[in-house]
């Protein structure tokens, strides 16, 4: 009796939908759909989550019956979505902030709720442009998120983590990232949510198409790749020192930090190019010249090159820079300080290097005045570093997140991709993972196999098309030593950058517009 009145409660609530009718059922399950997209990102890669959750959020968001209902559905499924998804900044703010438990929980939900207000705009505009609409109006959303995606990159200089495009780096569809780049991807993901949303909707089949044609044309992609090998390889080696973050910025273990660098290159000084991660040399540059001429002269002697990263001071404006400097073989030249083969880091992460409005937040607490925590901005667009005849665009840490200005760095002339990071701010938590991810998405985009630099995890060669080459396990010290063939030509993402996003997205709101009917043609005519 007992199961068959509970049967009878379950079939009388599915029924009824109150997840997507009831505003309390309907936030408490969007927030729960959008806490489950996590799995989708690494390390978890359950990528065919995101059109299902993105269906989900659709057929919650078509059943709101005013904006404000629309921007709330839209905002607690965000809220989820980057509760879990960016959970990995806790660990930093936590354990290097200096502030109590509950500050640090304050702070990561006032992030988030940030974070979830553009997918509410999104949610608030669909539903504001509806009324000129058809019954196709969902097919709207995919411009309406290129323009809010856009302003979450780039307000406030932008954090442009957890893009939906990312969850596929590995998988068919992101064979598209050649041809239409990671927001591409988003657009077609879009799509395919959409056509699951209208298959409840309209309960017809005739909607599966959509996803057909979107994963026939991902699966054929890769034969319209104009990428070859180029016939020249090169031996890399990727140095992990593992130093810990309590210990990095010790002023008493600059020689010891810089020692175990040296102890784990020596074996490697016949490679091509070795590269050592983010700050890896604890010493401002200039109060290292000594140390970095020794080096210089080893590499020379060997014929090798190392690329670093390190902090440099420009004396003459007191300002410093978050840096990559390349010692040895350079075109014939060597390294000496102010030599201008070098990289500096343009987008600058928030609090960490550098402090909003200072002044006032400063004297709070410890997480204002984190070390190395007032970087000069480098320009946004730098030269390729040339590096034993090679040349390499370059980014630090969270840059390569912004695919804009990492396309802006490449020309056809870039061989390598780099990025270098110190991730051990971190932890053992999923954002070490989701950051590789990013990486990986831009060797496709671009086509060019990309080198991961990182303290204490994830180190590692990919090539172009993203597959692992050579990778090591997090909070290990060790060498990564690989031979990465060198391969040609441009992608369409890297000539046409977003256009062909931003087209499909643009021709996908066509089917959504409403077209006068006869009778109303003909009384336009009268």
């Amino acid at each position: 009796m007992i199961i068959q009145q509970f049967n009878a409660a379950v079939v009388a609530v599915l029924k009824s939908k109150p997840f997507f009718t009831v505003s309390k059922w309907r936030h408490g399950f969007m927030l729960l759909c959008g806490a489950a997209m996590l799995f989708a990102y690494a390390p978890f890669h359950q990528a065919w989550l995101v059109p299902l959750l993105l269906a989900l959020w659709l057929l919650a968001l078509v059943r709101s019956k005013t904006s404000k209902e629309a921007a709330l559905t839209s905002w607690w499924f965000a809220f989820g979505w980057f509760g879990t998804g960016i959970s990995w900044v806790f660990v930093s703010i936590d354990q290097f902030g200096g502030v109590p438990l509950p500050v640090s929980v304050l702070l990561m939900a006032l992030l988030c709720a940030y974070l979830a207000l553009f997918p509410a705009l999104a949610g608030w505009l669909w539903f504001r442009l509806r009324r000129y609409t058809s019954g196709y109006s969902l097919f709207l959303l995919p411009v309406i998120w290129l323009v809010t995606e856009f302003l979450r990159g780039w307000l406030f200089t932008g954090f442009p983590w957890l893009s939906i495009g990312y969850a596929h780096t590995s998988f068919t569809l992101g064979n598209l990232a050649p041809h239409i780049g990671e927001l591409g991807i988003s657009v077609a993901l879009l799509l395919i949510a959409i056509s699951i949303a209208m298959l409840f909707l309209r309960k017809r089949f005739e909607w599966l198409f959509i996803p057909l044609i979107i994963f026939a044309l991902a699966w054929y992609a890769p034969r319209l790749n104009p990428m070859q090998a180029s016939g020249e390889t090169l031996q890399v080696a990727l140095v992990q020192g593992n130093i810990e973050q309590d210990l990095k910025w010790n002023a008493e273990q600059q020689w010891p930090n810089l020692q175990a660098y040296l102890e784990l290159t020596e074996p490697y000084y016949n490679h091509d190019l070795i590269i050592w991660p983010e700050s890896a040399i604890t010493y401002i540059e200039p109060l290292a010249q000594h140390h970095l001429a020794n080096l210089d002269a080893r590499l020379l002697a060997a014929g090798s090159t190392l690329i670093s990263g390190i902090i440099d001071l420009d004396r003459s404006e007191d300002a410093f820079y978050n840096s990559m400097i390349v010692l040895g073989e350079q075109s014939g030249s060597s390294w000496f300080y102010g030599h201008d083969n070098r990289y500096q880091k343009h987008h600058l992460l928030p609090i960490g290097e550098f402090v909003p409005f200072e002044s006032l937040l400063r004297p709070l607490a410890p997480l204002f005045n984190l070390p190395m925590s007032s970087f000069t901005r480098g320009a946004a667009v730098q030269p390729n570093l040339d590096a034993n005849g090679v040349n390499i665009a370059a980014n630090i840490c969270y840059e390569v997140a912004f695919s804009r200005q990492i396309r802006a760095n490449f020309n056809t002339d870039t061989q390598l991709l780099l990025t270098i990071s110190n991730d051990s701010w971190f932890g053992d938590s999923h954002g070490p993972h989701q950051h590789l991810e990013i990486a990986k998405m831009r060797a496709r985009e671009l086509g060019r196999p990309i080198l991961r630099a990182t303290n204490n995890g994830i180190t590692g060669v990919f090539d172009e098309m993203g597959n692992t080459l050579v990778r090591l396990p997090q909070f290990t010290a060790g060498v990564a030593s690989t031979r990465v063939m060198l391969v040609e030509g441009t992608t369409y993402f890297a000539r046409f950058g977003d256009l062909f996003a931003w087209l499909i997205a643009f021709v996908a709101s066509l089917v959504s517009l409403r077209l006068p009917n006869a009778k109303n043609r003909a009384k336009n005519r009268a």
